[in-house]
């Protein structure tokens, strides 16, 4: 990590009291690093981080209300440089790829080590991505899962485009069928369609898919 005159300052939301206070009094305890936020809920994150932000938003994914991931992305609008590293139980591929798409930097595991966590915090504001092990391993599969094939059928239809859009977005079948003023069986023949042509199987692949091969940005 670079030398810096200041500590690396680091905002934390957590809902559970324990594991919140641990990880201050963790943070608190490091040189060169100090908590400047405690909160329970993305909500009151947003609501008192305004007008500074600190170096780093250490957060989890499942939070009452508005989840960690959906945190990032309001976040980042307000912030656009802002570090943000996501330290949660979920290990899983819907989660990873939410957070990752979201803008997410770094993303740890809870059962990560007290000494790699603060190691982390130091890679993230030095410009690294740091990851838990297991992680990393589902980045690089992920990358190497939805590479260009050669075999790609013809484009996507504009309907298609327009969905896969709206899914990337958040949106459930039936908000997009909604949105768009189609039956939700509609919808459903289009995402059957998008999934044979980008050859996956789910929505989080759909949009993984859509954005390595620059149908999305």
């Amino acid at each position: 990590m670079e030398r810096r005159t200041h500590p690396v300052q680091i905002a934390i939301v957590e809902d559970r009291d324990e594991t919140r206070e641990g990880l201050a009094r963790l943070i608190d305890a490091s040189p060169g690093f100090a908590t400047v936020g405690r909160f329970a809920s993305m909500e009151d994150a947003l609501a008192k981080l305004v007008h500074h932000a600190p170096d780093v938003l250490l957060t989890d994914i499942g939070l009452p209300g508005i989840s960690g991931i959906e945190g990032v992305r309001r976040f980042l609008e307000r912030f656009p440089k802002l570090q943000i590293l996501m330290l949660t139980v979920y290990g899983d591929d819907e989660h990873v790829f939410e957070a990752i798409c979201a803008g997410a930097s770094g993303y740890l595991l809870k059962d990560t080590p007290p000494e790699r966590l603060i190691t982390a915090l130091g890679e993230l504001v030095a410009g690294g991505a740091p990851m838990s092990p297991e992680i990393a391993r589902k980045v690089v599969t992920m990358f190497t899962r939805f590479a260009p094939r050669a075999d790609t059928p013809s484009a996507l239809t504009p309907r298609e485009h327009e969905l896969l859009v709206l899914l990337a977005d958040g949106h459930s079948y039936k908000t997009a069928a909604k949105e768009l003023g189609l039956a939700i069986d509609t919808v459903r023949f289009h995402v059957r369609n998008v999934y044979d042509k980008l050859h996956v199987h789910s929505k989080s692949e759909a949009v993984a898919a859509a954005l390595r091969q620059g149908i999305l940005r």
